[in-house]
């Protein structure tokens, strides 16, 4: 293993740390009677949860990782100047959140800049503790989920408590769909199209199924191989920035709906890659 890789396995960990205490704080407050609720300029909901997972994690990389950079939903963002900087999502799925729908997560990423200010996200976790389950990868080391209490009745049986139950965690790859006609796509909606939803609605019609599961859990699914396509039309960096790694360590491609690679093009496409240039033709207005 290089040097390279080793400050990898040292940036997971830190993000697996992080994901931790953000699961601790979203958890206690997850379908609190108490729960406080505001709205944002752009109208969007933001809960008081929200805002205390971001500032839980910023105090710990201001601890941990002093000289990294800090893009986050909620606080503003300041990339510093050290080629290094983390993008964190509190809560992805806030609606779900605030509503009690268990399909929601802490988005956490690490992305380098390189000497010619080319951006890539190296390390990644999407950690949905509600759904008991937790997606990362980092760069060159493969995609992985955990499922916490997976064993739990071969850990009850060996006398194990609990809150002492260990992760079950697996290695996971994209499907082998090679056609739309036999693939699987999942999206939130139809807002936010614009002159892509005739095609995109045309390409539902093709395809062997469609689920409206929308957020990051469309894009976990294509990473575990259970969904072949995830579509939406409109994110920011934050929603996008750790499903990006974690899709292409399964060994499936993520761009923007122009075909552009990575997070940083405002809207997604991910797929198991056999799909991605069919999809993307198929998304784009014919003149």
């Amino acid at each position: 293993m290089s040097i390279a890789d080793d400050n990898l396995v040292d940036d997971l960990a830190f993000a697996h740390a992080l994901s931790d205490l953000a699961d601790a704080i979203s958890l206690d407050r997850y379908q609190a009677q108490d729960l406080v609720v505001t709205t944002k300029p752009d109208n969007t909901p933001v809960t008081d949860a929200d805002r205390a997972v971001e500032n839980a994690i910023r105090e710990a990389i201001a601890t941990h990782r002093p000289t990294d950079g800090i893009v986050g939903e909620e606080f503003g963002s300041d990339k510093g100047a050290t080629g290094r900087y983390w993008v964190l999502d509190p809560i992805d799925g806030t609606k779900n959140f605030m509503r009690g729908v268990p399909t929601w997560a802490t988005l956490i990423a690490l992305v380098e800049v390189d000497a010619a200010g080319a951006e890539e996200v190296v390390v990644g976790v999407a950690t949905a503790p509600a759904l008991a389950r937790r997606w990362s990868a980092a760069r060159g080391l493969g995609a992985r989920v955990r499922f916490n209490g997976a064993n739990l009745f071969e850990s009850e049986r060996n006398g194990i408590e609990g809150n002492d139950l260990a992760f079950n965690e697996r290695r996971i790859a994209v499907s082998k769909v090679s056609a739309l006609t036999d693939a699987s796509i999942s999206y939130s909606d139809f807002i936010g199209w614009g002159e892509r939803l005739a095609p995109f609605q045309k390409m539902l019609t093709q395809a062997w199924r469609t689920r409206g599961i929308g957020d990051f859990w469309s894009h976990m699914l294509v990473a575990e191989g259970a969904v072949d396509i995830a579509i939406e039309p409109t994110l920011a960096v934050w929603d996008m920035a750790a499903l990006d790694i974690i899709v292409r360590e399964a060994g499936g491609t993520f761009t923007n709906m122009d075909g552009h690679n990575g997070p940083f093009g405002a809207s997604a496409v991910s797929t198991n890659g056999l799909l991605h240039a069919a999809v993307i033709d198929g998304l784009t207005p014919k003149v």
